[in-house]
């Protein structure tokens, strides 16, 4: 939907249509953990517009329940569900992507839940209120994971964690695993790390008994009706774009989690299939399919997440992949208070780390109960404007006691990291 209102915005005059498979357009899929514990009481409140709405208000013509069969590049037409045809001048694809259910097999239990949509969200809670079960078990330690055990947990359930890796939110980092299992810990939420599921049953997965099932163990990008196009992918999978976000066929633009970005830090692409990218590349897609020569100036890959009192954020590569990317990499893990003693400060956990050759800041990790967005914000930025540590410590920042703390954790750990690297 990005696409479409850009492209609508930069040219009034271009015919847009959206063909959309399901029912609902432009949903703040952000929300789904929090429809689950009522904080978002009901599902339309995550509905950002309705097909009627953009079509009045932005004169885009959104068709629902189609799914397209074929695309027909070289006579720059779609075949639609029904044998409908449909002719482009451009052709926008952003298909997305599906959760990975492979763990299930081929036949799912029937008490077994995604949330990749809203009506898994719906589905899911329409369960927990009717049975009013006791366990759950999810399957994936990364945001939605991790997220879906957060609210489930505070709903008083018993909750286990499986995750195949040793280590959370998709990041080969022992110290924020460390964090992190100590919140969820605290919460009361069984976290078994190293531990591939390989025995499910509709009241049991490995040794845990349980009452349903959500399967949180990453997406794949929906690639197949542009690669059946001549439409190629990448090394991540995903479809392979340029900066303006065209594929290898002239005309046809990809955005959003079934296309690669990228990587600001690396120079390399990468698949990081987060709503904020989407949003962006989306944007590129639309300007550039109407006409304008707009570029995509790639990722860092920043996120947050709540887990119980804490958020969790980080942007940027590991140290174990900075090592992995050819750098060499050098960190510091600190701890300072996010606002003086007198006004109640609470400690804040600071990961940064730097290329020990040419200083250069390759990633970092905020842990704290405030502002944490503003911090792992302030370092994206950095990492974008490609700073080294030392334009870090100097970055002036605001500071006033109800608020901030004269020293933040943000400039400490850039100073120990200078100092180290010294």
């Amino acid at each position: 939907m990005s696409a479409a209102s850009r492209a609508k915005r930069v040219d009034p005059s271009v015919e847009v249509i959206v063909l959309e498979r399901g029912e609902a357009v432009s949903i703040g899929a952000c929300g789904f953990p929090y429809y689950l514990d009522g904080t978002v009481a009901q599902p339309s409140e995550l509905a950002v517009y309705s097909a009627e709405s953009l079509r009045r208000q932005r004169g885009i013509l959104v068709r629902t329940g189609i799914t397209v069969r074929q695309i027909r590049h070289p006579r720059r037409e779609l075949v639609l569900s029904g044998g409908e045809t449909l002719a482009y001048d451009r052709l926008v694809i952003a298909t997305g992507a599906r959760p990975d259910c492979s763990v299930f097999g081929q036949k799912p239990p029937l008490n077994a839940f995604t949330l990749h949509s809203l009506a898994d969200a719906v589905r899911l809670r329409e369960f927990i209120e009717r049975e009013r079960p006791s366990r759950a078990v999810v399957i994936g330690a990364g945001y939605i994971g991790l997220e879906v055990a957060d609210v489930l947990a505070r709903r008083g359930l018993e909750v286990t964690v499986f995750e195949k890796s040793h280590y959370v939110l998709g990041r080969e980092d022992a110290e924020l695993t460390r964090a992190v299992a100590a919140e969820l810990g605290a919460l009361g939420v069984r976290l078994k790390l190293g531990n591939p599921v390989k025995q499910i049953s509709s009241d049991q997965v490995e040794d845990t008994r349980c009452d349903f099932i959500v399967a949180a163990a990453g997406v794949l990008p929906n690639v197949e009706l542009a690669v059946e196009a001549g439409v190629l992918t990448g090394t991540t999978g995903a479809i392979a774009v340029d900066e303006h976000m065209e594929t290898n066929l002239a005309g046809v633009y990809a955005a959003g989690d079934c296309a690669e970005a990228w990587h600001v830090v690396t120079g390399r692409p990468c698949y990081i299939p987060l709503g904020t990218t989407a949003n962006r590349m989306g944007r590129i897609a639309g300007a550039c399919a109407a006409g304008l020569r707009e570029s995509f100036k790639g990722v860092v890959g920043t996120s947050i997440v709540r887990i119980g009192r804490l958020g969790f954020a980080m942007t940027g590569l590991s140290t174990a992949d900075a090592r992995r990317a050819g750098f060499d990499p050098v960190s510091v893990v600190i701890s300072a208070p996010d606002r003086p003693k007198y006004f109640q400060g609470r400690e804040t956990t600071v990961m940064l780390a730097a290329d020990r050759l040419s200083r250069r800041l390759l990633g970092g990790w905020v842990c704290g109960s405030s502002e944490v967005a503003g911090r792992i914000d302030t370092l994206a930025a950095a990492l974008t404007g490609r700073m080294c540590v030392e334009e870090l410590e100097q970055l002036d920042l605001a500071y006033t006691p109800p608020f901030a703390p004269a020293a933040d954790p943000l400039l400490v750990a850039a100073r120990r990291l200078a100092k180290l690297l010294n």
